[in-house]
């Protein structure tokens, strides 16, 4: 029978299935593994292949780690709020909770067809009432505890749709929904004091596993830095506050900077300065531009000065101007630079282009008391706020006696109503606000009439949490039982996309931190280990996207070439952290690789005997070794390569003993589970082969008896030598300085010392 994986790879998605050999057990008596892949978005689109990078790759790890004797959960949920689904059912009419049923239906079809090993019975699912009750009950822990407030902020405003946009729904400066250029509006908010908890969010990352390249990501977006507050006396009586890290400094300050926003702008347009039509159309230019657009280093900057006042530099008492320009932001520091132009290029060229003093510093400021010690942070508190339909309602209810009041935990949850019409209401407040019925309510405290609050929370929040309730998806009473919780926390290995190390990352960080200050969950990081997957780029280089018509489903690749050539080549494609192009051909090449794999087996039927020669023994264990540390450091493309030199190995021999073909199968078996498992029950196994041990290397036999050594002479090389494996570094040197290529570069010279790299190289520095 030949190689048929349609036929193949449904059989054992459905045996799996009913032996359950996959479902984690909570308090088993093996070591424990919790891997996670960030859970996917439901979309209309179903799944491409560049999703499947991630979960095929985790899904090796997860399988070796079985066979070698671990309890592993590997879940699976749905992130299924927010606003591509709002956006969808807005473009086509249909409901949102239609289509995120239909959708997690499609996902769910795609993922089994992949092989994935998930334990289905612990799926969830953002939208559910029984999920987000606990979504909400942690907000009510965060408001209860003074984490959660509310406050006056600039939201992007569209203009044309009539809606207040989240920050992802601004692309160069326009709304995604219409295209029409936003503007800055303000309004009330929720926000989360992140803040609070910046400096544990930097020093903790000492604790964790994350690559350094995600470690510097978050230390920079939280931008802590310290310094002092210096205040600048302008002449109508007011202080313009500026934080500075370098108040030496305060000799060579030339003029101050001030958000558009700033306070010190509104009061001064009323009566003081001289130019005020000019700075009013200046501002509204400034309305018109994201905080992005604001902050771009490679752009131009603007600005204007606001005439007729000036500021006073407290160590010369010498007056500067006041200039607003946009770069500068309001929620950054105090909303306010002091500009040192000739040691600082951005105030340089910002001097340069509106002809202002560039005063070079001869003498230093080191007097003590001028400002008040202080720190500062990049990073701002998370506004909270939606004004959609598509999300968890904020448990909150408007009481004009009692103000701002909790819902009662026993009331949880408060479900989302079910509108029909769900379209933006042109008030800037969620259409929840028009649902009369759902709205007035009687306040919990006094009983006399209130609002509900109508702004939903952010997609973000139900990602901040969801790795706790996998651990245990239907309890009723509490977010998860602690002593499941003990069990299971922290998440040992957590991969997911790079452009989720500084929001969702930070994010859900700071609520466990949170649940762990409040005695919720046991420790205070969730993540044990971080790592990242590069993006799978269409064919044609460029980032896959339906509007460019170059998507490629994997449910098309499956048909065709079937599941297992899939896995393999979204792992052998290239390094995993690395960008990389999508190939058809690539697909082509596993298939191949795969039905000589399925030939091998017609030659180990009833052949027990060792028959093979030695190279072949040792090429068995070095082949085990390099597959069991590639797949544990994510170098799954060179673990395949291995296996690929083994099976042409095995071709050339005549006679191939079962216990060889066996190990070639379990070290198989993480990247295409099905073949592998059908070749293993067709050698007369009755039980699975991810029930069985994963094979252990003899270190003897592992061992390279032969490698070529390089030879350098002051870090260049000169030569290169076959030798053995375990040589010494005296008789590396001693061969090396018989060699005729060496001579010639150290005649005549001094050999300072000897740089010996065990089976690798030696550098000869003369």
């Amino acid at each position: 029978m030949g190689y048929n994986p349609q036929k193949i790879e449904k059989k054992w998605q459905k045996k799996w299935e009913e032996l359950g050999i996959f479902k984690a057990k909570n308090f088993s008596k093996k070591p424990k593994k919790y891997i996670l892949f960030e859970f996917p978005y439901p979309s209309g689109e179903g799944l491409h292949v560049g999703h499947c990078r991630s979960y095929t790759a985790l899904d090796a790890v997860v399988r070796k780690k079985r066979m070698e004797g671990y309890n592993v959960l590997f879940p699976i949920g749905w992130d299924a709020f927010g606003l591509p689904a709002e956006n969808f059912a807005l473009k086509t009419g249909v409901h949102p909770q239609k289509t995120t049923i239909k959708n997690i239906a499609n996902f769910k079809k795609q993922f089994k067809g992949l092989g994935i090993s998930l334990d289905w019975d612990r799926e969830i699912n953002t939208t559910d009432p029984k999920y987000y009750k606990y979504t909400q009950w942690i907000f009510l822990k965060l408001f209860e505890k003074g984490l959660a407030y509310q406050a006056k902020m600039p939201i992007n405003w569209c203009p044309s749709c009539k809606i207040g946009l989240a920050n992802e729904e601004v692309v160069d400066g326009k709304c995604e929904r219409c295209g029409a250029t936003t503007e800055k509006k303000v309004r009330k908010q929720w926000l989360l004091k992140i803040t609070k908890y910046a400096d544990r969010l930097i020093d903790d990352l000492k604790k964790v596993d994350y690559p350094e390249r995600v470690k510097s990501q978050q230390i920079n977006w939280i931008g802590r830095s310290e310094g002092v507050i210096v205040k600048f006396k302008v002449k109508s009586s007011k202080f313009i506050e500026v934080f500075t890290t370098r108040p030496d400094t305060l000799f060579g300050c030339t003029y101050l900077v001030v958000a558009p926003e700033h306070e010190i702008v509104d009061s001064l347009l009323k009566s003081k300065i001289q130019n005020p039509e000019e700075v009013k159309d200046y501002l509204e230019i400034v309305k018109k531009k994201s905080d992005l657009e604001r902050t771009e280093l490679a752009k131009e900057k603007t600005g204007v000065e606001m005439k007729g006042v000036k500021a006073i530099n407290p160590v010369d008492d010498k007056e500067i101007p006041i200039w607003v320009a946009d770069y500068v932001l309001p929620h950054y520091g105090t909303g306010a630079i002091m500009a040192v132009p000739a040691h600082d290029q951005r105030d340089f060229e910002f001097a340069k282009k509106y002809g202002l003093e560039i005063k070079k510093i001869t003498k230093w400021f080191r007097e003590k008391g001028i400002g008040k010690k202080a720190i500062n942070y990049k990073l701002r508190d998370w506004v909270f706020s939606r004004q959609h339909y598509w999300g968890e309602p904020i448990p909150l209810v408007h009481c004009k006696k009692c103000g701002v009041v909790a819902i009662p935990e026993k009331d949880l949850p408060v479900e989302l109503p079910y509108l029909k019409k769900y379209q933006p209401t042109g008030t800037g407040e969620s259409p929840l606000a028009n649902v009369k019925e759902w709205v007035d309510v009687k306040c919990p405290k006094c009983k006399g009439p209130a609002k509900r609050e109508t702004d939903t929370m952010p997609n973000w929040a139900g990602s901040s949490w969801y790795f706790l309730r996998y651990i245990d998806p239907k309890n009723n009473k509490v977010l998860a039982d602690k002593k499941k919780l003990k069990y299971w926390m922290p998440v040992d290995w957590y991969n997911g996309g790079m452009e989720h190390t500084t929001l969702h990352l930070l994010y859900s960080r700071f609520w466990y931190k949170f649940l762990f200050d409040i005695g919720v969950v046991p420790q205070d990081e969730p993540y044990q280990k971080r790592t990242s997957h590069g993006m799978v780029l269409a064919e044609d280089g460029r980032k896959m996207s339906k509007s460019l018509g170059n998507v490629i489903n994997p449910d098309d690749i499956v048909q065709k070439f079937g599941a297992d050539s899939l896995r393999l080549y979204e792992m052998f494609m290239g390094p995993f952290e690395q960008a990389i192009s999508w190939n058809n051909q690539g697909v082509v090449g596993m298939r191949r690789f795969l039905e000589k794999v399925w030939k091998l087996s017609q030659r180990t039927e009833n052949r027990e005997q060792r028959t093979e020669n030695n190279n072949l023994e040792r090429l068995v264990h070095q082949t085990i070794k390099k597959v069991s540390e590639d797949i544990e450091s994510f170098k799954f493309n060179t673990a395949i390569s291995q296996l690929m030199v083994l099976v042409n190995a095995m071709e050339k021999q005549k006679e191939l003993s079962a216990s060889n073909y066996q190990v070639l199968l379990k070290l198989l078996s993480p990247f295409a589970p099905h073949i592998a498992e059908e070749l293993w029950h067709q050698l007369g196994s009755k039980k699975s082969i991810f029930e069985e041990e994963w094979p252990e290397y003899n270190s003897k036999l592992a061992k390279e008896e032969k490698i070529i050594l390089i030879i350098q002479i002051n870090g260049r090389v000169r030569d290169k030598i076959e030798a053995t494996a375990d040589i010494s570094e005296k008789e590396a040197k001693e061969l090396t300085l018989n060699r005729e290529k060496v001579k010639k570069w150290i005649e005549g010279k001094t050999i300072k010392k000897v740089i010996f790299v065990k089976g690798r190289l030696i550098n000869i520095v003369i």
